[in-house]
């Protein structure tokens, strides 16, 4: 699967989370339990998945394990399950301790055999198969579990290898480093020797944690420190700090990337690739990864000195000093893009929309789309809109409904309905459109949750079609998270309900399915609610076009029964209607358009190799947006056919 590398933005001001011990765990748990929409208590079947979750989070790539080693505890019986819950009801989590040993030594024999492995590779090739391997099952033997690991650390060797100018013993000796200390930091979460016992208390808790909250259903989650904060940036757009992007590389910490407008964009002294060696007067030129990021998270005072250096040439080396001051960073990269095309007597705007954001500085991604909207109109009448969710994986469900609400008038946006069945509705009731012409909604596998309850939503009021892969992701749950809550003594989100849109339909395992397919990158792959852990099931409930205003208090009824029910927005079928010829137009289209033939068969390359087939063809790179080109096509039929049938229906 194509997936997106999170990196580490450096500089945060965080709320750390207070240590968890042992006799915390059913407490959290009882958390949990009192908002869940399903689980109310931990069952036998909760404790087995619990134990395969912690086998699957520790070794999901199955080269560290055996088979004998795990079948103890993934196919735990009903009885044991049953013993082992009476044990957790008393705090007691001796078998949770006992498998975390197991790991431990599996970590040990690892580490061991990855010394062998480098020695031999350090003097000599080795004979192993570099390929990347999937596997399904754990290793039978010690052989095998070691051929793995080998063929795993070959892998990574031959990567690095190649990307190393003038491979002396030395550099040689980093790349082995390097891949040690990336991997010894996994490890540490489940072993770590120079910890203390409060310290491995925490660890455990924290990873016996981790695995009963996804053992509830596939979004319920317990998070660390630092996952909570990454999940914040995503969330939010914003943080405080200096603007580097770092990463662990062969020579040292390196400045992957810097934010736009940042102290260190704005410095101009700082580069991509320049390395780190020096922090506030201390050299870190051997520091590992965490302990270069534990002194740039120290916050001591306002600024901080950074030593760099870059290699020019082969032995030209360039060493300085750079003096940063942190302030509030906007993730501007993260927020909405827009574009336009010319069209007759106007233009087709073309919004991107990565997340549903807001944050402290009153930065939102509806009063960001509300100032496109005004730029794209100097360029001349709005005639047609793509906005492009392709990408989106959620956010705030409350801008969710915002950015509904500026394409229809009043009415439900969201149903949500929790454990005990209680019916909530939530509505738009501005009562005013910010654009009301031929508006498709661009969507992928990779569009979730919040950015299903928007193509969700325009497609049932009929105001917009959906375009893209046959389906959305399928994510209809609703959490409460306590990430963004900077008062928060533990980080976690917990499924406390589901979501249907006004037809009364939920997008949960289902998804969004398009009006038009046109097939996205992600289109072969194996992506979707349907494919974690323990979902939710799909269902329904009434559908809430009329909105008769059940579930408000008399008082705030009569003003919705005056200000809100006559401007409801009514359902529009004109588009829908129009389908069949617009799916007639796109097909012949793209059956004459070579770039998207060449993108299908890529497409079916992808797919063989999936499957296991050897396929060695070569495409040339075709950089063409194609299925944002099909959209505005797409788009041009809509303009010209409510152009020529404006007294149609709907209009």
């Amino acid at each position: 699967m194509i997936k997106k590398i999170i990196l580490i933005i450096l500089l945060p001001i965080f709320v750390f989370a207070k240590p968890v011990r042992l006799a915390d765990i059913n407490d959290v748990m009882n958390l949990f339990f009192n908002y869940h929409i399903e689980h109310k208590s931990f069952e036998p079947h909760l404790i087995q998945r619990s134990f395969k979750l912690y086998i699957d989070q520790f070794d999901p790539s199955k080269i560290y394990l055996l088979e004998s080693e795990v079948l103890p505890y993934v196919n735990l019986s009903k009885n044991d399950s049953k013993k082992i819950l009476e044990n957790i009801n008393r705090d007691d989590f001796s078998d949770f301790n006992k498998l975390n040993k197991l790991i431990i030594q599996s970590i040990i024999r690892a580490q061991n055999n990855r010394k062998r492995i480098a020695n031999i590779l350090f003097t000599q090739n080795i004979d192993a198969d570099s390929k990347y391997v999937k596997y399904n099952d754990f290793a039978s033997n010690l052989n095998e579990l070691h051929s793995r690991q080998s063929r795993s650390l070959v892998k990574y060797y031959e990567s690095h290898k190649n990307q190393v100018v003038n491979l002396t013993d030395e550099k040689k000796q980093k790349i082995f480093s390097l891949l040690e200390r990336r991997l010894i930091r996994k490890e540490k979460n489940y072993f770590n020797d120079n910890a203390n016992h409060l310290q491995k208390e925490n660890m455990l808790s924290m990873n016996i944690l981790k695995a009963m909250a996804k053992s509830l259903d596939s979004h319920t989650a317990y998070f660390s420190d630092d996952e909570a904060y990454e999940m914040r940036l995503s969330l939010e757009n914003e943080f405080e700090g200096v603007g580097l992007i770092l990463s662990e590389s062969v020579e040292g910490v390196m400045v992957t990337d810097l934010i736009k407008n940042s102290p260190a964009d704005e410095s101009g002294l700082i580069k991509r690739n320049d390395i780190i060696v020096e922090i506030d007067g201390n050299n870190v030129e051997n520091r590992s990864f965490d302990e270069v990021m534990k002194l740039m998270k120290k916050k001591e005072n306002e600024n901080i000195i950074l030593g760099f250096k870059r290699i020019l040439h082969k032995d030209d080396i360039a060493k300085w000093r750079v003096k940063l001051i942190r302030k509030p960073i906007s993730l501007d990269d993260q927020r909405l893009t827009y574009s336009y095309e010319k069209t007759n007597n106007g233009v087709i705007g073309k919004l991107n929309l990565l997340s549903f954001y807001e944050n402290s500085s009153g930065v939102t991604s509806e009063k960001d789309i509300i100032q496109a909207l005004k730029e794209l109109k100097r360029q001349g009448p709005i005639k047609g809109l793509v906005l492009d969710l392709r990408e989106n994986g959620g956010g705030f469900l409350s801008q969710a409904i915002k950015v509904v609400s500026l394409f229809i008038s009043n009415g439900v946006v969201v149903i949500s309905k929790n454990h005990k069945n209680e019916i909530r509705y939530l509505r738009a009731i501005d009562g005013n459109t910010e654009y009301n012409g031929p508006l498709i909604i661009l969507t992928s596998k990779l569009s979730a949750s919040a950015s299903e309850i928007v193509a969700k939503s325009l497609q049932d009021y009929g105001v917009a079609l959906v375009v893209g892969d046959k389906t959305t992701f399928g994510k209809g749950s609703i959490q409460y998270q306590t990430i963004t809550d900077k008062n928060a003594d533990l980080f976690y989100k917990v499924t406390i309900g589901k979501y249907y849109t006004v037809s009364g339909e939920t997008t949960q395992i289902k998804g969004v399915e398009a009006d038009v397919v046109v097939p996205t990158q992600y289109a072969v792959y194996k992506v979707g609610e349907k494919y974690l852990d323990y979902p939710l099931k799909n269902d329904k409930v009434n559908p809430a076009y009329d909105d008769d205003l059940s579930d408000l208090d008399s008082k705030i009824r009569f003003w919705f029964k005056e200000n809100y029910k006559p401007t409801l927005q009514k359902k529009v079928t004109y588009w829908q209607n129009m389908v069949p010829v617009l799916k007639e137009n796109s097909e012949h289209r793209l059956s004459k358009d070579s770039s998207f033939q060449n993108f299908l068969k890529k497409q079916e390359i992808i797919k063989q190799k999936l499957d296991g087939k050897e396929v060695d063809i070569q495409f040339t790179e075709d950089n063409t947006d194609i299925q944002m080109k099909e959209a505005v096509n797409i788009l041009r039929d809509m303009i010209y056919l409510k152009e020529n049938n404006r007294k149609a229906s709907g209009f």
